[in-house]
């Protein structure tokens, strides 16, 4: 399958100056073009940019990203130092997502506390009248 650029923007979720942007500083090989000279993304184009939205995703830096790219076209000569680009990065994303949790863990207690809060002041303030129906 061929898309434009507007088709793989919308099906990769990235605008189209960041397609050309990944072209330019070369994380994204140059697409095919087409009979008019336009880019022609392919399937694999789209996974390889599913990929790197990825690796933004988790904070790795443009370049590392770069690095990993240029790797890439290199095939299993750079597996090696691909794999460890990879292992770092899940290292720092359990770090972060460690950190999160521990913050959700504050956010959790603060809000029991304030419903606990509620509660308290709720029954302080709404005393049941005893012996009267409706």
């Amino acid at each position: 399958m061929s898309y434009s650029i507007a088709e793989a923007a919308r099906r990769s979720g990235l605008s189209i100056d960041t397609l050309r942007y990944y072209e330019r500083i070369k994380l994204l090989e140059p697409p095919a073009r087409d009979a008019a000279g336009r880019r022609a993304y392919s399937d694999e184009d789209l996974t390889w940019l599913g990929f790197l939205t990825k690796l933004r995703t988790t904070g790795m830096p443009i370049r590392l990203m770069r690095e990993y790219a240029s790797l890439r076209r290199r095939g299993a000569a750079g597996a090696g130092r691909r794999k460890a680009i990879l292992v770092e990065q899940r290292r720092s994303v359990a770090e972060r997502i460690a950190e999160l949790q521990s913050c959700m863990d504050v956010l959790d207690y603060k809000i029991e506390n304030y419903e606990q809060i509620e509660r308290k002041f709720a029954a302080e303030n709404n005393p049941k009248v005893e012996g009267l129906t409706a």
